[in-house]
């Protein structure tokens, strides 16, 4: 088998910003919330429940990391993904965590998690 080639310490770099970006909770609720659409801060504040100021303080990390875009329309900012590929990197973080969550739970698909009594 050959050796997978090592990329660039550049792009490894800025793979690690990007993920160190998507790193809290509230991060990845925002970006879920914007792949579907785009949204201005109090969408965001009312869909996840969170204080404003919050809010913009992590759309702050988002936009410097390269990861969502703001676009004044009057007097809103209107926040929306910079490309699909931060939506698929989140889904499928989400996506595992859960998977890995009812595995640790003994969840099983067929029964709902609940044990069963075999005669």
């Amino acid at each position: 088998m050959r050796p997978v080639p090592v990329r660039d310490q550049r792009v490894l770099h800025d793979a690690g910003e990007l993920l160190r970006a998507l790193a809290a909770p509230v991060r990845i609720a925002i970006v879920l919330q914007l792949r579907t659409s785009e949204r201005c801060v109090h969408e965001l504040v009312d869909a996840l429940g969170v204080a404003q100021p919050l809010i913009s303080q992590h759309l702050r990390v988002l936009k410097s990391a390269g990861v969502v875009f703001g676009e004044r329309h009057g007097r809103e900012v209107m926040y929306r993904l910079v490309d699909e590929h931060l939506a698929h990197i989140v889904v499928d973080a989400a996506t595992h965590a859960e998977e890995t969550a009812r595995a640790r739970t003994g969840e099983d698909a067929d029964d709902g998690g609940q044990e069963t009594e075999t005669a």
